[in-house]
């Protein structure tokens, strides 16, 4: 990663929670992080906001978001004066099938699966999956000038219907891509044809992800990127894996994305180095291996658009996941939105260990000073 001269510096609210906290914990952790990040002067009384979780599958978290995290939003928003509040996204290619005749498979059953539909309308929030609204409910959004995306992203209509976005994803590995977390749920706004030519260009997939979130629609509506990460998956991903429960978790926050994934993915690699043996060979780890985290993705592109589509697709260059400075999707982000945060934890509630925050923000900052 090249270094820069002037970093802006980004708030990253961090809050601790023990192992197996309950789901009344994660929601007051959440809210502490979320307050702590800012003063919420972008919300005026009545504002539609949505919240965008990560509903990929219908497995429960941290496969998917956190049900507790996004009740506890859906309140905090609520108490602060918005009016509508609408939670949804689009699953994965492996469990529903978007097509302009018609879909199959539902991301409402997939909500429900991992409880998040009933955590979200209990805490008083609508439920919105962008597949229900049909093919022709989207618009074409296009990045910043200079990315690899041959044309415009198509993304749900909604997007323009709200005042304010909140993403919410979680902590997770990912088989073709190394790691899923803020940048990376950008995927789940997507068309399935924007999806297939996201994977059909496999070579600069981890830069398109980066690029994708520079559409006019996402840098002038997203204000707050939060995620419960007392539970990480630590390999394979996205819709499966070890699963770890660290003795300190943590719930985080920031009004930058890039801020949020800086530490997001420093606590992520700082949790796989419990790892060893078969937990990172290519069975348990696909993106382990080049050879199995291409396949991977030319199988994705077949999945969205036949078999021309994964014989044609680009080939995937996978990335080590030892230290910040190798990820590419960061690298990329950090040229297209605004260069290298200088992160400043904030600790919001009881005090964090202060090794783990040494440790943290020492991953954190490896190749980006």
């Amino acid at each position: 990663m090249s270094s820069t001269t002037n970093r802006s510096k980004a708030v990253v609210s961090l809050a601790q929670v023990e192992r197996d906290a309950s789901p009344s914990q994660i929601m007051a952790a959440t809210r502490r992080v979320a307050e702590a990040s800012g003063d919420f002067s972008w919300l005026s009384p009545g504002d539609t906001v949505f919240i965008k979780p990560v509903i990929n599958s219908g497995n429960p978290y941290p496969a998917t978001t956190s049900p507790s995290a996004v009740a506890a939003m859906v309140g905090l928003l609520k108490e602060k004066g918005a009016g509508r509040i609408l939670v949804g996204d689009m699953g994965g290619i492996a469990h529903l099938k978007q097509r302009p005749q018609g879909v199959k498979g539902s991301t409402r059953r997939l909500a429900m699966a991992t409880g998040l539909a009933q955590a979200a309308e209990e805490a008083g929030a609508e439920l919105h999956f962008f597949e229900e609204a049909g093919w022709d409910a989207f618009f074409e959004d296009h990045p910043a000038p200079g990315s690899h995306w041959k044309g415009g992203l198509m993304l749900p209509m909604v997007l323009r219907q709200v005042d304010h976005i909140v993403l919410m994803p979680r902590c997770s590995r990912h088989a073709l891509l190394g790691s899923t977390l803020g940048l990376k749920a950008v995927v789940g706004y997507m068309r399935f044809d924007t999806r297939l030519e996201y994977h059909r260009h496999g070579a600069h997939i981890q830069e398109m992800t980066a690029e994708a979130n520079t559409v006019s629609t996402l840098l002038e509506k997203q204000r707050l990127v939060v995620s419960a990460a007392d539970k990480i998956m630590a390999n394979y991903g996205p819709d499966k894996g070890l699963v770890l429960t660290p003795e300190v978790g943590l719930v985080m926050a920031s009004t930058s994305v890039t801020a949020h994934d800086l530490v997001s993915l420093a606590w992520l690699i700082l949790n796989r180095r419990a790892l060893s043996g078969e937990q990172l060979g290519m069975f348990s780890d696909p993106n382990s291996s080049q050879l199995v985290a291409n396949l991977a993705n030319h199988a994705v592109a077949g999945m969205l658009g036949g078999l021309g589509a994964a014989l044609t697709a680009q080939t995937l260059t996978r990335q080590d996941l030892a230290s910040i400075g190798q990820d590419r999707i960061l690298a990329r982000a950090f040229e297209v939105l605004g260069g290298v945060p200088e992160v400043e934890p904030m600790l919001s509630g009881p005090e964090l260990k202060q090794g783990l925050i040494d440790d943290l923000m020492g991953v954190a900052s490896l190749g980006v000073a």
